[in-house]
Order: C-alpha cells, then structure tokens, then sequence
C-alpha cells in the first residue's frame, strides 16, 4: 500500500470515528437520556479540557521521545476501550468522566494525524500544500459515512454509536503502526535550555504579534464550530414535537440531512490551494468568519418543510466555515513554525481551537441556552441561533482590524510552486 493510500486510509478512520458519534451525542443526551442542557455543556467541554493540554503534550512526546505514528496508534486503541465503556454509563457525572478520558486520548490524534501525514508526505517528496488537501477529503467522507451509518441504521438516539466508533477506534489504532515512521526530531544536543529540553519553546510563537492574534481568534472560532456540532442534529430532532414536521425526512434522518456539511467540507478542502493563492490567508480566515454568520442565521429562520433549503444552505455554507480556518491554520502554522518545534505548534493550534475555544464555546453556550433559551423545558432555536451568528458577525468584523499579517511570500511561493500563478494573485500584494 502507497504512502498516500495509507494516509487516505488514516484519514477516512479518524474521522469515522468522531462522525459515529460527535453530532448524534446530543440526540443521545437529549432524546434518550434527558439530562439537562447545562449538564450537556459540560459534556462537550470535554473536548476542550482535553484539548488544552493533550494535544501540545503529545506533540513534546512525539518531537522528543517516540514516533508519532505509534503515539497515534496508543491513543486510538485506549479510545477505543473508553468508548465501549459510555453505553455502561447511567448518569451525567460518570458520562462526564468517561467521556472526558475518551478525549484526552481522542483530541491529540488530531494533531498527531496531521504531523504524520505532512512528515510522511515531505519524505516522499511531495508536496503538503498541493497533496495534503485532497487526502485530507478521505476524512470528511469518513464522517459522512459515519453519520450515514449510524442514521441508517437508527441509532442517533442509541448508544449502538459508541460501539460502532469503538471498533473503528481499534481498527484505526491497530493500523496506524503500519503508517510511514515519523521520528522525533529534537534528539540528541545536551547544551539545550530548559523550554527546548521539554518542547516549550514552542509557546516562544506568542511572542510574535502574528501568531498570538492568530491563536486568539482560532480559540473564537473553536467556540464556534462546538456550537455547530453540540446542537445542530438535536436541534433537528426537535422537530418531531411538532405534529406538521414530524413525519419530515429531515426529522426522521436528521444526521443524514447533517451530513450535507461534510459533503460541503470535501468541495471547500479542494479549493483551498486556490483560495489561499488568490486571496491570501488573512482574506480566507475572514470568509470562514463570515461563514459562520450565516451558517448561524440560516439555522436560526430554517425549518423542515418549506425552510428546508435554508437549512441545507446552512449545511453547504458548513464547508467554508470549517475548512477555510482550520485547514488554512494548520498550513499557516507549518510553514511558520521552525521545523523543530511543527509537531508542538499543531499541537497547540488544536489546544485553542479544540481545546479552550471549545470549552468556552461548550461551557458558555450550555448556560446561555438553560437561562435565556428554554422555557417550559422547550428550546427556543430562533433565539438561539440568532445569538451564535451574532457572535460570529462580532468576531468576523474585529478581525481585519486586528489581524495585520501581510501575505507571507513563503507559503505563497509554496503555493505557487503547487499551482500556477493567476492575474492578480500572488504578483499582487495581499494583506
């Protein structure tokens, strides 16, 4: 099996494994369960309690001490054991803590997964910028084909999902041994300082104006996007309290109609090269920003019948918002980040998008929702998804003025190399 054979293979089961579970969960909590919505933000904060430490200490681990890609393979089989663990759960505080060691071995992976495939790529020759995005689609088909799955075979509500992930967890976890070796690259050098002993220079990135303003908002948009997948399948489910919607397919297979988003996320993956070669990573950051506005707004005036189109255009609206921040940053972070410490800086690019933006995003939202949206123990989505795409427009009209990074000649020359030069794209100059 090729290298990018086995990197889309990598892929298409990292993702299917989050997608068996990540959007139903709430269907889960809320339909099955009915545990509280502020108890269900604390659910997802998992991800971000996770996120904020994992990801950057894996990342120490595999710059220092072992191959990334066994380090990936340890953390998807301890997943996969935990996730057989949560359909044994009986109450929101062992879900809490179950859940939570699930992340703490899942979120790292994320950034792990990218470390691998970049290395794997860059010794193979190839390119990142011009390989990476259309292997990188292989992980939002795997979504979709989880989210398929799982709706298919009605088990959004069940706790069947966990068992599905749990499997493929173990898969994943069993073949990532077979991945190209990705050592570290901080060996040897007795002389080194106490931050390059144990990979923390890699926070020395804050000192430059740039790449502190460009983790401030990755931890904005990471509340975001946990926004997005804690309610927008349960929000679906909702439906079916109302006698016109109920029988609706949207309502019966509401991960389906999710789905959409990921369709939508392997056609955005694909023009990234461009986008970034045209506009520049400043203007591509700000599309996402805008994106989420309307995926928000979409939502909030959507419905099941004759506003179905509004909440596919949501969907579609979906890929812009995800890719164009969080492909984008990944690429910014490496070709920015010194080669020895690449491992550590993606790790800390996930720790704020996926770790204190989603526990913020989680915590925040939950909270809001039980004291400003529910009342008689019915959600008020008008509301509610009207007061996201009002964050997102307040995040999205702060950026161009505190964002002053001007179109780097590196990643655009990487770019270029990739894909021919345009009128008016990198010959001009780009904020």
């Amino acid at each position: 099996m090729n290298i990018k054979l086995r990197l889309i293979v990598m892929n298409f089961l990292q993702f299917f494994i989050w997608g068996a579970w990540l959007l139903t969960v709430g269907a889960y909590w809320f339909q099955n369960k009915g545990w509280s919505g502020a108890q269900f933000g604390a659910i997802f904060s998992t991800m971000g309690i996770s996120a904020i430490f994992m990801p950057a200490l894996t990342g120490i681990i595999a710059d220092k001490y072992i191959n990334a890609e066994k380090l990936y393979g340890i953390m998807h089989i301890l997943g996969a054991i935990t996730l057989a663990c949560i359909p044994m759960v009986t109450n929101p505080s062992a879900f809490f803590w179950v859940i939570l060691l699930n992340m703490i071995f899942y979120m790292p992976t994320l950034s792990l997964s990218i470390t691998v495939g970049y290395s794997a790529l860059k010794s193979a020759g190839g390119d990142v910028v011009k390989d990476y995005p259309p292997i990188r689609t292989f992980g939002t088909i795997g979504f979709i084909a989880a989210l398929w799955t799982v709706s298919l075979t009605h088990n959004e509500t069940s706790a069947n999902q966990f068992y599905i992930a749990s499997a493929v967890a173990l898969l994943l976890g069993i073949f990532a041994f077979g991945l190209p070796k990705c050592p570290p690259m901080l060996t040897g050098g007795q002389n080194k300082s106490f931050a390059e002993k144990f990979g923390l220079n890699a926070f020395s990135l804050f000192k430059s104006s740039r790449f502190a303003i460009f983790f401030m908002f990755s931890l904005l948009l990471g509340a975001a996007l946990q926004l997005t997948n804690a309610y927008g399948d349960t929000f679906l489910h909702d439906f079916q309290n109302v006698p016109a919607y109920k029988n609706l397919i949207a309502v019966k297979y509401p991960a389906i109609i999710m789905s959409i988003s990921q369709v939508s996320e392997t056609l955005f993956i694909l023009a990234i090269p461009f986008f970034l070669r045209r506009f520049g990573i400043k203007y591509v950051m700000l599309f996402s920003m805008l994106a989420w506005v309307l995926r928000f707004g979409l939502f909030a005036f959507g419905n099941p019948d004759d506003g179905l189109w509004m909440i596919i255009a949501s969907c579609i609206v979906y890929g812009m918002a995800f890719d164009f921040f969080n492909i984008s940053g990944s690429l910014f972070v490496e070709t920015q980040a010194a080669p020895e410490i690449r491992g550590s800086a993606q790790g800390m690019f996930m720790m704020m998008v996926n770790g204190f933006g989603a526990f913020f995003g989680s915590i925040g939202s939950g909270l809001l929702i039980d004291n400003f949206f529910t009342h008689n123990g019915q959600k008020d989505w008008h509301g509610i998804w009207l007061a996201f795409a009002a964050y997102a427009l307040t995040i999205a009209i702060i950026f161009p003025f505190a964002f002053k990074y001007k179109h780097n000649l590196a990643l655009a020359h990487t770019i270029r190399d990739a894909h021919p030069p345009m009128k008016g794209g990198l010959d001009s100059p780009l904020p």
